[in-house]
């Protein structure tokens, strides 16, 4: 592999000093505190936007400290315990789903070297040969807490949105999962500073004779995976159209129904902690990390320095904004729709994918990232268009009139169309009191 000079390495970590480490964890629980907070705002801002209405506005400028209200008030709220509850487990479960998702953050690469009071350190808390499988395994984690939240509440809703959590994950991590392997095989390893510097290897494709730079984020280059990979994650994150582990319509509140206070507040952190992990994970894998996209690409220092964390954090934002516009604008599936989703459309696609991609790299005499732009991009296109496309024309309602005459023999009997309701009592003396002459002139004065 070829890495720039500002491009950490596995080499380059575990040489800081005590205080730099502990300052790194800090920065990254912090991030994810602070990234839930505004991610409420935001979500309840756009959402607002998109249905005609303001959103908050009142507390803070813009409403930004509407959330952090919010949550004082949820701290003082009178924390509730369930008679039939498992109280240790009940106490635990929401702070196994935050634990699991704010470890993820760990492995997140959120820039290049950079200068710390005169130490040279990479913007990543730590790196290893294998951290995409830890962020794998934290998300996998995730569910227990969810589960367990369901199961040791003492109540059936709770439990049965916890068992729609675990069937959930496990028909979406299997699809989440064969979109990294594509990662894998085409980056050559699974350590996420890697991977970015992978994205960042500058390479020349022929066009006609013409030498043009070759796009390197894998989103382009592995387009089928990126579809897959994001619609997994929305699964995984129980979030809108997928958030049948918490249907309100159905479950009431779903797993998180009898909880309350503190506890509450935590299931909320954790699943936008969530959202944000997997953001920054999705920004890692397939949109080139840090790096700074086309045009800014232009400048020759727009990838180094403390520039890159503001090239990352606008992804990450960018991606959470798709999270709400989701939410704003479909409706949630049904179970079976959804599972149907998981099993027989995006796993069998992903394993053909994969069949491609093995096929591709094994010709010689093409250049890689040249036969995954030939191909994928055309393959991610008709991905779409097969989940998207309309199975089938609908059908044009009957009339009335239809209807009546397809009724199956020997049915009840129906009433004549035309058939005219008598006036009501309150029509009746509506109408004596406006025509006082015309019911004088009638014979019977009660058949007005």
């Amino acid at each position: 592999m070829t890495f720039l000079a500002q491009d950490p390495t596995l080499a380059d970590f575990g040489r800081d000093p005590w205080w730099l480490v502990l300052g790194k964890v800090v920065f990254a629980f912090a991030f994810g505190l602070v990234a839930t907070l505004l991610g409420v705002w935001f979500e309840r801002r756009v959402v607002g936007f998109m249905q005609v209405r303001p959103g908050p506005n009142q507390v803070g400028p813009f409403g930004l400290l509407q959330t952090l209200a919010d949550g004082l008030k949820m701290a003082f709220k009178e924390d509730i315990l369930p008679k039939a509850a498992d109280k240790v487990v009940y106490f635990f479960a929401p702070v196994i789903s935050v634990v699991c998702a704010v470890t993820a953050l760990s492995v997140i690469p959120f820039g290049p070297m950079v200068s710390i009071f005169g130490h040279r350190t990479p913007l990543q808390v730590t790196d290893v040969p294998v951290a995409v499988l830890l962020v794998l395994a934290c998300s996998s984690m995730a569910v227990y807490g969810v589960v367990l939240a369901g199961w040791a509440s003492g109540s059936t809703y709770p439990l049965l949105g916890g068992l729609r959590s675990g069937a959930q994950l496990i028909s979406y991590e299997i699809a989440l999962g064969l979109s990294v392997v594509a990662v894998f095989m085409t980056a050559g390893t699974m350590s996420t500073s890697g991977i970015v510097a992978e994205q960042g290897a500058g390479t020349q494709l022929s066009v006609f004779g013409t030498e043009i730079p070759a796009p390197g984020w894998y989103a382009i280059l592995l387009f089928p995976s990126f579809v897959i990979f994001f619609i997994s994650i929305v699964g995984e994150t129980n979030r809108a159209p997928f958030d049948l582990p918490e249907a309100e319509s159905e479950l009431v509140a779903g797993f998180m129904t009898e909880y309350s206070s503190l506890k509450f507040a935590l299931i909320m952190l954790s699943e936008y902690v969530a959202m944000v992990t997997m953001s920054a994970f999705t920004v890692t894998l397939f949109l080139g990390g840090w790096r700074a996209p086309w045009p800014i690409t232009i400048w020759e220092g727009a990838n180094s320095g403390w520039w890159p964390l503001l090239w990352f954090f606008g992804k990450v934002v960018a991606l959470v904004f798709v999270f709400v516009w989701l939410r704003g604008t479909l409706p949630r599936m049904r179970y079976d729709q959804f599972m149907r989703l998981g099993w027989k459309v995006l796993l069998p696609i992903n394993l053909v994918w994969l069949l491609v991609l093995g096929g591709l790299r094994s010709i010689e005499d093409w250049d890689t990232r040249s036969k995954l732009i030939a191909v994928g991009i055309p393959a991610g296109i008709l991905l779409l268009a097969t989940l998207f496309w309309p199975s089938r024309r609908p059908e044009p309602k009957p009339t009335v009139q239809e209807q009546v005459d397809n009724r199956p023999q020997g049915s009840f009997p129906l009433p004549p169309m035309d058939l005219q309701v008598p006036p009501s009592p309150r029509t009746r003396r509506v109408v004596a009191e406006r025509e006082p002459a015309n019911i004088a002139a009638a014979p019977d004065s009660q058949e007005v």
